[in-house]
């Protein structure tokens, strides 16, 4: 079965063919770390994951890069307004270095909890100056590029097909980005983008810069993935991939930049996942909405139930997230974990029908949705039971739900012996210390339910 990838750059599912056989190089856009990550984030870095586990199963050889941009990321994309990591330094009183190290740190708990597989590098942009400066440097030897007071910038217009990934035509493009604030007058096109910016201007005060052949400075954020993709995996890759957000300008830039520079394309393939919204709303911090991973566990969820949840809708088509839906999530995670249990434990064979079956769905441009609900098929087969659990298995290596590491976990003497507490409370009708009592075991990170046979007490996550 081909593996069938769905194109940004030629818009339409194509057989999918390395460029070394049985060997696959993948770039991710990773996040820009002056903040916690929201969870639409993270389904960004799950999608990417879901891809890398896809190849993987299907016995490719995979270098996965994701990087971490510390730099160079102003809050506009358009190259205007204030570098995101000094925002959020200075908000926070603290070293730029000291704001990209904390959110790292938080990004990678995160993204461990949700089970993503850890790449095999993780560049971060800061390491990669001295090439972003030969880069720029290249680019204005080849004349795509030009120095002002302020920037040296790319020119679009001389860029070959710079419209081919977003579709918009260079003219509109020019339009479009000419109503929007012109922070330098000496850009011969508005919608030129910044390699290097100098130490002037709006940037004078920058707390990140570096000595370079035109003077002090820092790179643009766009050049930054051109050079981090080269240097980790080549000047053409095979697969490059980040938010649906990014095709208008981002990789727009990223391709025009690095085909002019290395004379060669970036990549043969480009995918792009879409957004996550709340209650059908933009996620935005802003709004209040813009969800960490925190938050969903401190509502009792386990974050593999969240990954559940992802499952659920492809990589391309727009995911809402509400409240509800997360709890229905948990109660699907809950009930596949408790089948699992059931199953014997006996070593079983991979069944090859449903086998087959699964490659064809994740070979379907990685279609999860219809992978999971493959899974409810096979556990309702009349399969021997440790066949079904060899199988689920298997499927788990792209499905990613921990499958083989659930066990009944020990419910701690302490706990249980709250819980038998609390029940005497509520057979003596005490409620006030019953409720007092679930509280303490709630504290503790476990949570009763009252049922028919007495009290069932589970860890929350």
């Amino acid at each position: 079965m081909a593996l069938k990838i769905y194109n940004t750059l030629t818009r339409q599912k194509e057989e999918f063919k390395p460029i070394k056989k049985d060997k696959v190089s993948f770039y991710h856009c990773g996040p820009t770390v002056y903040w916690t990550q929201h969870i639409g984030n993270l389904r960004g870095m799950f999608c990417a994951d879901i891809v890398v586990r896809t190849l993987k199963y299907l016995d490719y050889k995979v270098k996965f890069v994701r990087n971490y941009t510390d730099v160079g990321h102003l809050t506009s994309d358009r190259d205007e307004g204030e570098d995101k990591i000094e925002k959020a330094a200075k908000k926070e009183k603290l070293e730029p270095q000291e704001i990209a190290q904390k959110y790292i740190k938080i990004f990678e708990q995160d993204v461990k909890e949700l089970n993503l597989l850890e790449p095999d590098e993780k560049p971060l942009a800061t390491q990669y100056v001295k090439q972003m400066i030969e880069m720029t440097q290249a680019l204005l030897d080849k004349d795509y590029a030009y120095q002002t007071d302020l920037a040296i910038y790319f020119n679009v217009s001389r860029a070959k097909n710079y419209e081919q990934l977003s579709g918009q035509k260079l003219d509109d493009k020019l339009g479009e980005a000419g109503k929007g604030e012109i922070s330098d007058p000496d850009k011969k096109n508005p919608a030129d983008f910044a390699l290097w910016f100098f130490k002037k201007g709006a940037h004078e005060n920058a707390l990140q810069s570096w000595d370079s052949p035109w003077g002090q400075g820092f790179p643009g954020w766009h050049i930054e993935c051109s050079v981090m993709a080269k240097k980790c995996l080549g000047d053409t890759i095979d697969i490059h991939m980040g938010g649906i957000e990014h095709i208008p300008i981002h990789h727009t830039n990223e391709i025009a930049q690095s085909e002019a520079a290395n004379e060669a394309k970036p990549a043969n393939y480009w995918l792009h996942n879409e957004h996550l919204t709340v209650d059908n709303k933009k996620m935005a911090k802003s709004e209040g909405t813009g969800y960490s991973l925190t938050e969903i566990k401190e509502k009792g969820f386990n974050p593999l139930a969240l990954r559940y949840l992802f499952l659920q809708a492809h990589y391309r088509a727009k995911q809402n997230f509400t409240w509800d839906l997360m709890s229905a999530a948990q109660k699907g995670f809950d009930n596949l974990t408790a089948q699992v249990k059931e199953l014997n434990q006996d070593k079983g064979k991979v069944n090859q029908r449903y086998q087959k079956e699964f490659v064809e769905k994740i070979s379907d441009d990685f279609n999860t949705p219809q992978a999971l609900a493959l899974v409810q098929q096979l556990l309702k087969s009349d399969l021997p039971s440790e066949d079904k659990l060899a199988t689920l298995l298997d499927f788990d290596q792209v499905l990613g739900l921990g499958l083989d590491k659930i066990k009944e976990k020990d419910i701690p003497k302490e706990i249980q012996k709250l819980a038998q507490e609390r029940e005497k409370a509520r057979q003596s009708e005490d409620w006030t210390k019953a409720d007092q009592i679930r509280k303490q075991i709630e504290d503790k990170n476990y949570q009763i339910e009252d049922t028919e046979t007495g009290p069932k007490v589970s860890p929350k996550y």
